[in-house]
């Protein structure tokens, strides 16, 4: 009997997709049932080969064997991933399984990450396309009820291709090139070096920045203040002697009431998250990174099957979804949210029509619940954050606009003029469920009940001290705006509207982030983000077409256009490899030196070169300033042990037994003693090697039942 092979992104997934149609045996990688056979990929199974593929002479770094240029793209088996291609492969050609489903992610990438195994496999059979946007039994079984011919999506695939090769071409080519002629670690690439370009140039702004003293006079009626204003309405003022006067003049007079204003005002519910949005969002309320909000919502996705698919950059559904809203809400009604449901299903609340747009619905839709009810006891405390945070703004969405009036006072005191403004509620609507505070709001007072005529006694001035303050310094959530709208930075009118998604998509802005700052371009202090002297001096030395958003601009609009069928692919490739000739011999004619600013005193062991101390996402190393060297040696971790005296996260300094953790406070202790104290929490010596070994390898982890034993330990001996 034929079968039909299943191929999913993601092991998790694949699991999932085998439980749903019945495959319940199987072996390595794969599970089987009596139509299907499903297996999955590790993310990428395969990839562009690099350089070194194509010659011998690709393995040294040097400039004259710039640019590369391969006649043809090869792929590679990921070597990590070898075997689940062996296992994919084999099945592929498997003689009972005459046709394929692709179920990877909806997307660009996850079509890549398919039809590159195909081609690579060299499988020719039949294909059909799994589009669903959740991974509930319902949406995976309509799903396979209504298959796509995968033909369909060879345009997707093109342009896939095409957004990879071009993206290989410029990267590997410019990395290159600026490490040779600067010898130093240094790299370019579309998305990355207009990102940190934002960065540079915002802290720029700070330093050249000059600040002016103001003052504010505000006079204190009692009940409420009034803010003096000039002719233009501007309430600056630059000299002090001027506003110390102007309080003078206006202490214990009377204020008149000369004009009251109302205004009604509405503002309708927020549209609903796309990732970039609940990133921001989460990084301003909570301090999330973007990658880990990424992280929380595939598990939500994937393993709670609680919210829709998660990197997608539209806010709005489309109509067919409409049938399953009381479902979904019906789905969100525990805790907290059961009584707004209830109140919402009583009155029979329709969806707020502004989500609903189907000409802006791209390959998903907005971030939403799913239809089955979440398991939240078993979330953790981020994951049911991240949870909570969607379902309100879904639920938002069923109320009325938030309706308030403002009220705006103007009064007048010995020739001088000033204004107060209030505001009243009149309908909460939406913020009965999330409560967002507008910049207008935040300035606003409860107003008694006023009416032209009205007077009152200054009892008291305040002149409030101020200065004009710089642009604030980028932070996760701020960076995540700009490079979802960075259209203000592009001059060109024509090409800024083709700037679609923004600097790279909602799935990658967080690795590229990651990547800022694991190449020391960038460096996280509190929740800001400061480029190094390395980014900035980066920004200074590469081509300037690779600082402005414009190149992926330009890029985007002819990949959409390889997907409809209006940019052919192969022109596309031939203008990215002249472009990337054009940006190599710039590098290498650029008369600009690349200066190291933190350079050490300490010789490397293996060149006798100075070596420069870098500072990482997890702590500071030495390393060989030579690149050809490459050699790093570790001069401490940031751990994920916690100091016994503050609670703050302890650095691993040394090497061997004489490690030692230290902290800020000034608490120190040996690593030996850390294993003594781990042995009296009553953790295994498996567990206390795991536990170290996790600390080498730099990566974050919870706080585990003998974590959480070992510190209560840690205290009672304080």
């Amino acid at each position: 009997m034929s079968k039909t092979l299943v191929l999913a992104e993601k092991p998790s997934v694949g699991r999932e997709l085998a439980r749903v149609l019945g495959c319940q045996t199987g072996g390595a990688g794969y599970l089987e049932g009596s139509r299907y056979i499903v297996t999955w990929a590790l993310g990428h199974l395969v990839t562009l080969a690099e350089p070194e593929k194509y010659g011998e002479q690709y393995k040294t770094w040097n400039m004259e064997s710039l640019p590369i240029m391969p006649e043809k793209m090869e792929l590679v088996v990921i070597p990590e991933s070898a075997r689940q291609f062996g296992v994919v492969k084999k099945l592929l050609h498997d003689p009972r399984v005459d046709n394929l489903v692709i179920a990877t992610d909806a997307g660009r990438e996850g079509e890549l990450v398919a039809r590159w195994i195909l081609q690579k496999a060299g499988c020719q059979k039949p294909i059909k396309r799994l589009w669903i946007s959740s991974q509930t039994d319902r949406a995976i079984r309509q799903g396979f009820n209504d298959l796509k011919d995968g033909r369909l999506y060879d345009s997707l695939y093109r342009s896939a291709q095409a957004r990879a090769e071009a993206d290989w071409l410029v990267g590997f080519n410019v990395t290159r090139a600026l490490t040779v002629r600067h010898n130093a670690q240094l790299s370019g690439g579309r998305v990355q070096t207009p990102t940190l370009a934002l960065i540079v140039r915002r802290e720029d702004e700070i330093r050249k920045f000059i600040p002016k003293d103001y003052w504010l006079v505000r006079a204190d009626l009692g009940k409420f203040f009034a803010t003096w204003k000039d002719g233009q309405g501007k309430s600056q003022i630059f000299d002090r002697s001027a506003a110390e006067a102007l309080a003078e003049k206006i202490k214990g007079t009377k204020f008149r009431v000369t004009d009251i204003r109302r205004t009604p005002k509405s503002t309708p519910p927020p549209a609903l998250y796309d990732l970039t949005e609940l990133q921001r969002d989460a990084n301003k309320l909570y301090g999330f990174s973007a990658k880990d909000t990424l992280n929380i919502m595939q598990r939500l996705y994937e393993q709670y099957h609680a919210l829709t698919y998660p990197r997608t950059d539209s806010r709005y559904l489309p109509a067919d979804v409409l049938p399953t809203m009381d479902e979904r809400l019906q789905a969100v009604a525990v805790g907290e949210f059961a009584p707004l449901v209830r109140e919402l299903r009583t009155k029979r609340a329709p969806l707020n029509r502004a989500c609903i747009n189907d000409a802006k619905v791209t390959d998903h839709h907005a971030i939403i619940p799913t239809e089955e009810r979440a398991d939240t006891v078993r979330m953790t405390s981020e994951e049911k954050k991240i949870y909570m945070l969607v379902v309100k703004r879904f639920l938002a969405n069923f109320y009325s606009d938030y309706r308030f009036e403002t009220i705006r006072a103007e009064l007048t005191a010995m020739g001088e003029s000033f204004s107060s403004q209030g505001r009243i509620e009149l309908d909460t609507g939406w913020r009965a469920v999330e409560r967002l505070e507008d910049e207008e709001e935040a300035d606003e007072q409860v107003l008694p009940t006023l009416a032209v005529g009205n007077t009152f006694l200054c009892e008291n001035v305040q002149l409030k001290a101020q200065k004009t303050a710089p642009p604030a310094r980028y932070t996760e959530a701020s960076l995540l705006a700009d490079m979802e709208n960075p259209a203000k930075y592009i001059k060109d009118t024509e090409l800024r509207g083709y700037i679609g998604g923004g600097l790279g998509t909602p799935a990658t802005r967080a690795d590229i982030i990651e990547k800022l700052q694991s190449a020391f371009y960038v460096e996280k202090r509190g929740t800001t983000l400061i480029p190094t002297s390395k980014g900035i001096q980066l920004i200074q030395i590469v081509p300037s077409e690779l600082r402005e958003p414009l190149l992926t601009a330009a890029w985007e609009r002819k990949l959409e256009g390889i997907r409809d069928g209006s940019v052919r692919f192969d022109g596309f490739v031939k203008e990215i490899r002249g472009y990337t000739k054009e940006l190599v011999k710039r590098v290498a004619e650029d008369d600009v030196q690349y200066v190291h600013d933190n350079l050490t005193r300490t010789p490397c062991p293996k060149c006798g070169k100075m070596m420069l101390e870098v500072k990482g996402k997890r702590g500071t190393m030495l390393v060989c300033q030579d690149r050809t060297c490459g050699e790093r040696i570790s001069v401490s971790l940031e751990t994920n042990a916690r100091c016994p005296e503050c609670r703050k996260k302890l650095e691993l300094f040394g090497e061997g037994e004489k490690r030692t953790y230290v902290c800020r406070c000034g608490f120190r202790e040996r690593a030996d003693k850390f294993r003594e104290r781990y042995a009296q929490a009553g953790a295994s010596k498996a567990a206390v090697r795991e536990y170290m070994k996790q600390q080498e390898r730099q990566q974050p982890q919870e706080e585990s039942a003998f974590a959480i034993a070992l510190r209560k330990a840690m205290e009672q001996q304080r």
